[in-house]
């Protein structure tokens, strides 16, 4: 029997993690995916272009109306049996020059609402930028962490994938029973099934990250997440009233709900100078239809507001000072709920990662070696080993899960907040 603890002893000890080194694996810190997503997202590089039409309807806005020239001409002069004739003698024209003037300031009030307007496709950009950045380093740290799982899975693969050869060929022999075979088998078919589960979720996680990157599909990733960025000072030396001022200062959505009740506010003073009719004044000249002959004239043309004064868009506007003031209201109760969920959650997950012992896996893989002879030594079975050895995992994987909810919730903190405060 002592050659099955020496098959069972060499598979551990060579049973490392292998990595296959590609030469067109992309390495990916934190910080350079950030570099290509500000360059290469297609979301980011829409949106700014909805502000370069912003900028348009300013340049429109400011233009003036253009002059209206109107031309008439005799047709056909039954008596010379001629057709547009335009002497003094036999012919006869007419035509005006007009020019609209806009009263009440309705050009200059049209130019702040278009100003407005650019603000707010503005903010709109750094919102969404915020939202993404959000998503990207949320995305980026489910990744990391999902890769160091199914490296672990490979590994206890791998391992256990050895001591399945070995048990068979100690079961042709008829050193082991067979039942021992079986629960090697089942273990490892466990195993593998799970492997597929993670490897589904950071396929999916590796796709998403490329789709904000501009990454293409095919490129092989090796994210890296530097010791400095996960050993920064935590949130619980940040004071809760310090992180709502920072949100309330730079929050985009907030500015976005202020500046959309400043944008409502203009177009009810605009609607309200709709109101006031526009004139038009035009200058004609008339060959001989008039009297006098070549006539010269001067006219004025004014819409009498009797029916029409821009009653319903005036109404309108004042709904949508309505509306926006509640969206407003809204969003400050809001921003004050996610700062401080974000906030409690950090400080749960900090203290959380914390209480775990940093020399835990050190102990236990002094524990496994201990254990190993203690199987050498028939002092243990193999399912008792099978077991702590798959506590192992649990508990390995358990600490990847505080990992990472402990990096999420720092990435939520800057989310809530719009600042930088963990880099």
């Amino acid at each position: 029997m002592s050659r099955i603890y020496l098959l069972f002893l060499s598979f551990w000890l060579y049973a490392m993690p292998v990595t296959f080194a590609q030469t067109d694996t992309l390495k990916l810190d934190l910080k350079q995916a950030e570099q290509r997503f500000l360059s290469q997202n297609y979301d980011l590089i829409a949106a700014n272009y909805e502000i370069d039409r912003a900028h348009a309807d300013v340049i429109t806005a400011r233009l003036f109306d253009n002059p209206e020239l109107e031309y008439e001409n005799l047709f056909y002069n039954h008596e010379t049996k001629k057709f547009l004739q335009t002497s003094y003698q036999y012919g006869q024209y007419a035509a005006s020059l007009s020019q609209l003037v806009k009263l009440a300031g309705k050009r200059n009030k049209n130019i702040k609402l278009a100003q407005t307007g650019t603000k707010l496709s503005e903010l709109a950009y750094f919102d969404l930028l915020r939202s993404l950045k959000f998503e990207l380093q949320s995305t980026f740290y489910q990744s990391y962490y999902a890769a160091l799982s199914v490296a672990l899975y490979e590994q206890q693969i791998q391992s256990t994938g050895q001591l399945l050869n070995a048990y068979e060929i100690q079961l042709k022999m008829g050193n082991v029973a067979a039942k021992e075979v079986i629960r090697i088998k089942s273990l490892l078919i466990g195993l593998k099934a799970e492997l597929a589960a993670l490897l589904n979720e950071l396929e999916d996680n590796n796709k998403d990250l490329k789709l904000l990157c501009g990454i293409p599909a095919a490129t092989p990733l090796n994210l890296i997440l530097p010791t400095e960025a996960i050993k920064t000072p935590g949130p619980e030396q940040l004071p809760y009233n310090q992180l709502l001022d920072s949100a309330r200062v730079n929050r985009s959505d907030l500015k976005l709900a202020k500046t959309n009740l400043e944008y409502n506010e203009l177009n009810l003073k605009l609607q309200k100078a709709m109101a006031i009719p526009d004139v038009e004044i035009s200058l004609s000249y008339d060959l001989k239809g008039n009297y006098p002959e070549k006539y010269t004239g001067l006219g004025l043309k004014i819409p009498i507001p009797l029916f029409n004064r821009n009653q319903g868009e005036i109404k309108k506007a004042k709904v949508g000072i309505d509306d926006a003031t509640a969206k407003l209201q809204k969003q400050e109760l809001q921003l004050e709920n996610e700062v401080y969920n974000a906030y409690r959650t950090a400080l749960r997950n900090e203290k959380l990662y914390q209480e775990i012992d940093p020399t835990f896996s050190g102990d236990f893989n002094t524990l496994i070696t201990g254990l190993i002879k203690n199987f050498k030594a028939r002092n243990i079975s193999l399912i008792e080993f099978l077991d702590l050895y798959d506590a192992y995992k649990t508990n390995t994987l358990q600490i990847n899960k505080v990992q990472l909810e402990r990096m999420n919730s720092r990435a939520e903190l800057n989310y809530v907040t719009g600042s930088n405060i963990f880099k």
